[in-house]
């Protein structure tokens, strides 16, 4: 979806009958029965529904893949190769392809890879929750979105590549990778200080205050990350208690976490929200309202069809495709349906 948002054409290839298993994801769908959750990610798509056991539909996908810039596929090992459509055998044919290979974790694993799994095994979970808690997952797929960001800096950089040097590459990326790739501080935490991470809830390991706090109506955030920001926070809460040299940097802060979050979550809880926001946002004090999905999508340039607006600078060019709704433009035209399409409308 990303590259499609850039601009490229795009030919989802589903399997006849039932598409892509998440076309069944719900409650919600829409009026026509499509699921909320296939059109988060699927517009500027075309679909065709195509049975890589049919020698036609085949030959046919193996023609467009031949014609392609890039090829993303997410089979499991052996899968595309008993079908000669694997990306050695591809490659060999058109050297200039880039052909991106996302799994689960990692070449060779036959495991099927799933977000919820991935988050469990890279270590998410163990940080994710309340102290004294069960671990928890992080509410959106992310482990699935970050792949899929690495997935297309991967094509990117091999475009970047073959510009350069006239031939392709296949490219690998895994939910496993991407994963623990994205532990980022925490895990270098536990490199450098050899204790394991833990939960924290809404707190941060290296931080204070970095946390939530409730206001009189409603939750906010606040996110000291420097000291100057601190000394800022502290003239604008009137907690004069807080200033001088006893809690002036970070280290020292850390050392009375207890203390200092309760100082400052008493002062929060007394007025609302909101008039909170408007003093930290003077001060310059890093802050926000925990606002509710609802609430974001209101604000947002959000589409029931076509999703939320691209986060790269791009533009929605298809609604989200139904099951092979452009597939007999495609068998007909192949890539040309494209342009073809472009011109007619």
């Amino acid at each position: 979806m990303i590259l499609g948002d850039l601009g490229a054409d795009v030919i989802k290839v589903e399997r006849p009958g039932t598409g892509d298993d998440t076309r069944g994801w719900g409650p919600p769908f829409d009026e026509r029965g499509e699921s909320a959750y296939f059109l988060s990610i699927n517009r500027n798509k075309a679909s065709l529904a195509a049975d890589l056991s049919d020698a036609a539909d085949r030959d046919l996908v193996e023609q467009l893949a031949l014609e392609a810039d890039v090829v993303v596929e997410n089979f499991l090992p052996g899968a595309l190769a008993r079908r000669q459509l694997d990306a050695a055998r591809m490659r060999q044919l058109r050297p200039e392809l880039v052909w991106c290979t996302i799994s689960g974790f990692g070449p060779g694993s036959r495991r099927p890879g799933y977000d919820f799994v991935a988050q469990a095994e890279q270590g998410w979970m163990a940080v994710t929750g309340e102290p004294d808690g069960q671990p928890m997952k992080v509410g959106m797929a992310l482990v699935d979105v970050l792949t899929g960001k690495d997935a297309a800096i991967s094509i990117l950089g091999a475009l970047v590549a073959r510009g350069r040097t006239g031939v392709g590459a296949h490219v690998e990326v895994s939910l496993a990778a991407s994963a623990a790739a994205a532990l980022i501080n925490v895990g270098q935490n536990v490199l450098v200080g050899g204790d394991d991470a833990r939960r924290w809830g809404n707190a941060h390991p290296n931080l204070v205050p970095y946390q939530l706090f409730g206001a009189a109506d409603r939750d906010l955030v606040i996110a000291v990350g420097s000291d100057s920001q601190w000394q800022a926070l502290v003239v604008a809460l009137g907690l004069e208690q807080l200033g001088g040299d006893r809690f002036a940097t970070n280290r020292q802060r850390l050392a009375a976490r207890d203390e200092v979050v309760a100082v400052v979550g008493a002062r929060i809880s007394e007025r609302a929200a909101a008039e909170w926001i408007a003093v930290l946002d003077a001060a310059g004090v890093p802050c926000g309202l925990v606002r509710t999905v609802r609430e974001v999508v209101a604000d947002a340039a959000a589409s029931p069809l076509t999703g939320m607006a691209p986060s790269v600078p791009g533009t929605v060019r298809r609604p989200p495709p139904r099951l092979d709704e452009q597939g007999a433009g495609i068998r007909a035209e192949g890539w040309g349906y494209f342009s073809r399409a472009l011109s007619r409308s």
